[in-house]
């Protein structure tokens, strides 16, 4: 059977934002989805919700799952918004999962501090679309500046979105992942905050933390972040074809 990965965006952004890791998949032959959560990028005029998140989420994880493995790959809002649904009580058809600048639990000041700061912006001329110009200039290569506003900014899900994510319960859902997991983290990662923890619940998981690298490490380090995805399809494949091997054994 083959590997497919589903590929979850984070918030503002859009499925564009995955154009590097989608290119790399089809040079090798391997088959991905990258969705548009709803308020974002297609599905811009939509409201979010959590129901319908999970609900994408899901419908791309079920016709992946119908033609062989899913690697499923989620980046900061994405990927909370995947942890809960890798550790749902009912275990969703994945083989592996990759949680890319998400080690933080959104919720309490943390939360509060984030939201309020984005509302700052937000009411800067162009919204603050000249910060975030300036920002992606000085920190993204050539190859991957242009793939995070591609698809547009969803401006007006942000507040509603970071707001829904509090009632995420992430710890309890780590303690249920039985799947291959990857934490991927960037060094200046201000998501960076609840690594330790998320990492003594999930003491299975590994962790890679990219150098000299911020929140997009995606598209900041996409040739590490490919690598990454190279690493997780060999041990499905590895698992593929040794069914009895234990699990911790192909981390």
């Amino acid at each position: 059977m083959s590997v497919h990965v589903v590929l979850v965006h984070g918030i503002r952004t859009s499925a564009t934002m995955w154009r590097a890791q989608v290119q790399h998949l089809n040079q090798r032959g391997i088959g991905s989805t990258a969705v548009d959560l709803p308020g974002h990028g297609t599905r811009m005029s939509e409201e979010f919700t959590l129901d319908e998140a999970f609900a994408t989420i899901d419908r791309a994880v079920r016709s992946a799952a119908e033609a062989g493995d899913v690697l499923l790959v989620g980046h900061s809002m994405g990927g909370l918004l995947c942890v809960e649904y890798a550790g749902a009580e009912k275990p969703p058809p994945i083989s592996a999962f990759i949680a890319a600048s998400c080690t933080a639990i959104p919720r309490g000041v943390a939360l509060r501090t984030y939201r309020t700061l984005a509302l700052g912006v937000d009411h800067l001329p162009r919204r603050g679309a000249w910060v975030a110009d300036q920002l992606l200039d000085l920190t993204l290569p050539p190859e991957t500046r242009a793939d995070f506003g591609a698809g547009g900014y969803a401006y007006d899900a942000q507040d509603v979105a970071l707001r829904s994510l509090s009632v995420l319960d992430l710890l309890a859902a780590l303690r249920r992942i039985e799947v291959p997991l990857w934490f991927v983290n960037g060094q200046y990662d201000q998501l960076r905050v609840n690594e330790r923890l998320f990492t003594k619940v999930a003491p299975d998981a590994e962790l890679i933390v990219v150098p000299r690298t911020s929140h997009l490490v995606t598209a900041m380090r996409p040739q590490v972040f490919n690598a990454v995805l190279d690493l997780a399809i060999a041990t499905i494949e590895a698992g593929a074809t040794d069914p009895a091997a234990p699990r911790d054994s192909a981390r």
